[in-house]
């Protein structure tokens, strides 16, 4: 396996693992500071900046499948939770109920939470190419201020405004929420920037340009 199979299996494994922790975890609301924030944002802001690392590595199209792919496994992780919760429990074993009571999912929450990744991730892989085409190689640390920039606000107003459409969150609290994920986002940004220079371009087949353009 060469290095650049290596690095890409690495990091887009991350990837999917961020996305699928930050879905379960954005079924919890806790509070920071005195202000409600669901969970999730303790880690999802990691996905764009590993997302970045995935560009940079394979390029936009492999980006735009990782999007993609980590959207679908989401999508299954709460349907397979979901007939899990439904199904009749041992009778030996007991009722079991906090299964159902921690991971069934909350429809509302899941269905805000993959509009909102596949809309901002796809948003954040256009401001990548972007700066890329405009500095190249030069300022990398600029390709992560930029495209999460951008993207974060995009995610969390989906998110918060959709979830609270669906009655998952009330105004009060989503005005909370919406602001708080936009500063935890803002801040792990600032803290993930040196992962940038973690990896390089890497030949992984013949049709691969150095820049993923």
């Amino acid at each position: 396996m060469n290095r650049g199979v290596r690095s890409l299996l690495l990091v887009g494994g991350a990837y999917v693992a961020a996305q699928m922790m930050a879905d379960i975890a954005s079924l919890r609301i806790i509070e920071i500071a005195g202000q409600a924030v669901d969970a999730g944002t303790l880690i999802y802001p990691f996905t764009f900046t590993l997302r970045d690392l995935v560009h940079k590595i394979a390029g936009k199209s492999a980006a735009r499948t990782l999007i993609f792919l980590a959207a679908g496994i989401n999508v299954f992780m709460a349907a397979f939770f979901w007939f899990v919760s439904r199904l009749p429990p041992d009778q030996v074993t007991g009722p079991q109920l906090e299964f159902g009571v921690v991971l069934a999912p909350v429809w509302g929450i899941v269905v805000a939470s993959i509009i909102a990744e596949i809309a901002s991730e796809l948003i954040d892989t256009e401001a990548y190419s972007r700066w890329v085409a405009r500095f190249g190689e030069d300022k990398q640390w600029g390709r992560v201020l930029f495209s999460n920039a951008i993207a974060i606000p995009v995610d969390s107003a989906v998110f918060v405004g959709l979830a609270t459409l669906f009655g998952v969150f009330p105004p009060e609290v989503a005005l909370s929420i919406l602001w708080v994920n936009v500063v935890l986002k803002a801040l792990i940004t600032v803290i993930s920037i040196p992962w940038i220079y973690w990896v390089r371009p890497e030949p992984l087949g013949a049709t691969y340009t150095q820049n993923g353009r």
